[in-house]
């Protein structure tokens, strides 16, 4: 037994704190409203999860979720995919956020790293979200067409959000530190009819301007008939020169009155992208009713969110945490946004923010708090953190050492709730339980709706052992289709490629004895890094782009416990040598086109990337292979274009593990 199979209590609720916990009320609601009665969290779970249509029924009911015209079932089939949920009825994201509409408390605080103070009223947000939504009406939107956005994480990018979903039109976002390949990559599948973009935006202390991207954007987006610019940058910033340029100002500034058009539950909210190995990025699309359902569900029930919380979850708009943070306002949370560089000037500028502005609840990628334990950062000596009632972590496994960090320089009162999720259906697995111990290493449960499971290599359910995750039933959340994908090839490829009708998520996982759960890091290639997914494909359009490289190959070996290691291994062509300045260039690309998290932490040259029977790079296998697993269950050679391109693999394994011990 391992030294983390031994539970450690790093934190148990207060019966105060249990007794005022929304999932109390909520299984009290259960108990006098429905007669069901149970002794513990597992339980609640397993019903949760055996009796779908009662459980999300139940959400419906308990939050008072607007959904008009609904008289059928919850659930016409079970299958995925294919479940279809709640059919007939009609809502809107934005009219539950706006349902909490108040002069008591700000929708949204705003800081960044120049600076730059903001707060945003309920009764502004919703002049501004009007404003907009009216424009974008007259400007021909409609149900259905596509608004796109290069825009950080400022305030101005939910007002964008909302009055786009407002009108029934479907949103699309990447962050301005994204090259124009990237985006184009992303928005030229979707066709949109608007761009709203920024000038430019800071990072690290320094100035980034993005005019030129704007206008290489409107090029290679000949669908796009309008385009919103936002000086956020250089406040003089003109829009004349952009194809259908109009300021932000001019369209904010006007009175109107808020229209929110009903959709159908299942019309698509947004697109967002998850990366594979070959090929475009994939787009999702989700509709309005089950993420409203799914967010709701997580942010009271698992975050224990509520109207007087301040809420912030540290992200870019490139990474599906920004939605979460968004999500907050479904149930009145103000949303406190930081746009800019955590790490700069150092690794306080987090707490001091939180400090600052009264934060109840803190969210980050694991990555932040061990570069916060590294640099000897004291939260509660930079900050005044006595409101801090809850950390968050996701992005990667949070390690045992971040956990003991957290509880020692943080607080012993805090409550520590990380959870895992994803991209694909903008929601968590495996989170937070208010009611619950906090275990050392370890998230507190599945969540609620959600049937979760490990499965061994022979596709058989597994307990106290580290398997793949699945989920063997439906969620309202998992994606309505991806777009434009001809009899669904790409979606179920992405998920059920393995065990058809159940969903695999890509990552490793340890169910334990105690409903707990271990991720392990991804048992796919997706790479994770800093919070920020991104599929190898973006990586190596860009790389192989570069005449010098012929092929690559690249794999993240962060894994629990682990530090994020990612080297990538390069073709060159013939008579070139992979030395300083070519490294640069391949670092430099990565980080102008693709995204400056994703450079990697060093580059070696190889003379044959090895490749399957079919042609596919062996990401995973090499991955398993520098992660320590022995060569004869990783990969059959037989299997292989060429054998002997493994060797040289084997030998920089074998020189990794001789130098780690």
């Amino acid at each position: 037994m391992s030294e983390i199979d031994i539970p450690e209590i790093l934190w148990t609720p207060s019966p105060e704190r249990i007794a005022g916990a929304e999932l109390t009320l909520f299984q009290q609601w259960l108990d006098r409203e429905k007669g069901l009665r149970f002794a513990d969290y597992a339980a609640l779970w397993q019903w949760s999860v055996d009796d779908l249509e009662g459980f999300w029924s139940a959400i419906v009911k308990y939050f008072d979720l607007p959904l008009d015209d609904w008289n059928g079932p919850v659930l016409t089939d079970r299958k995925m995919p294919g479940a279809q949920w709640f059919v007939g009825a009609r809502t809107n994201y934005a009219r539950q956020v706006f349902r909490h509409a108040t002069d008591a408390r700000p929708a949204i605080v705003f800081r960044n790293e120049a600076g730059e103070r903001a707060d945003m009223s309920w009764r502004t947000l919703q002049d501004e979200v009007a404003a907009l939504s009216q424009w974008l009406r007259a400007a021909g939107v409609r149900p259905g067409d596509r608004v796109v956005a290069y825009l950080p994480n400022i305030p101005q990018t939910i007002v964008a959000f909302l009055a786009t979903v407002s009108v029934g039109a479907i949103w699309s976002v990447c962050s301005p530190d994204m090259g124009a390949p990237t985006v184009l990559d992303r928005f030229r599948q979707i066709d949109p009819k608007v761009l709203i973009a920024v000038d430019g935006y800071r990072w690290g202390g320094k100035r980034f301007d993005r005019r030129d991207t704007v206008a290489m954007l409107l090029d290679g987006l000949p669908s796009v008939e309008r385009c919103v610019l936002l000086p956020y940058l250089e406040r003089s910033a003109s829009a004349g020169a952009l194809r259908g340029g109009v300021l932000w100002s001019e369209v904010v500034s006007g009175p109107a009155e808020l229209r929110i058009e009903s959709m159908p539950f299942d019309h698509p909210l947004w697109v967002v992208y998850s990366s594979g190995t070959t090929g475009l990025p994939k787009p999702i699309v989700h509709g309005h009713g089950g993420i409203v359902l799914e967010q709701v569900k997580l942010m009271r029930l698992h975050n224990d969110l509520g109207p007087e919380d301040r809420f912030h979850w540290f992200s870019t708009t490139g990474w599906i945490m920004w939605n979460c943070q968004v999500g907050g306002l479904l149930v009145g949370a103000t949303a406190c946004l930081y746009d800019g560089n955590p790490a700069w000037p150092d690794y306080t500028t987090l707490w001091r923010f939180a400090g600052e502005l009264g934060v109840t609840f803190l969210g980050a990628g694991a990555a932040f708090y061990a570069a916060c334990q590294k640099a000897g950062v004291e939260p509660r000596e930079v900050g005044a953190l006595g409101p801090l009632r809850t950390v968050g972590s996701t992005g990667s496994p949070l390690s045992p050492e971040s956990y003991q960090w957290i509880a020692k320089h943080v607080g012993r009162d805090v409550w520590i709730n990380p959870i895992s999720g994803g991209t694909d259906f903008a929601g968590a697995f495996v989170g937070g339980v208010p009611t619950l111990p906090v275990v050392v290493g370890e998230m507190q449960g599945r969540c609620l709706g959600a049937r979760v499971e490990a499965f061994s290599e022979q596709g058989q359910p597994v307990v106290d052992e580290v398997g793949e995750l699945v989920c063997t039933a439906p969620m309202p959340s998992m994606p309505l289709y991806f777009w434009n994908d001809p009899g669904n090839r790409r979606y179920l490829d992405s998920y059920f490629d393995m065990y058809p009708g159940i969903w695999r998520h890509g990552d490793w996982i340890r169910i334990t004895p105690r409903g707990g759960a271990i991720i392990y890091g991804r048992s796919d290639t997706t790479i994770n890094r800093h919070g920020v997914r991104m599929g190898t494909s973006d990586i190596y359009s860009v790389v192989e782009a570069l005449p010098e490289v012929l092929d690559s190959l690249v794999v993240d070996l962060e894994y629990l416990g682990r530090e994020s290691y990612m080297p990538m291994f390069v073709v060159l062509r013939p008579g070139v040598a992979l030395d300083a300045p070519l490294i640069g260039r391949i670092q430099s690309a990565i980080r102008a086109a693709a995204s400056p998290r994703h450079v990697p932490d060093a580059v070696f040259a190889v003379a044959e990337v090895p490749r399957t029977l079919t042609g596919k790079k062996l990401e995973l296998p090499i991955k398993k292979l520098l992660l320590g697993h022995p060569i004869e269950k990783v990969v059959n050679r037989d299997a292989l274009t060429d054998p002997a391109s493994l060797d040289w693999f084997l030998e920089f394994a074998r020189a990794r593990a001789a130098r780690a011990s």
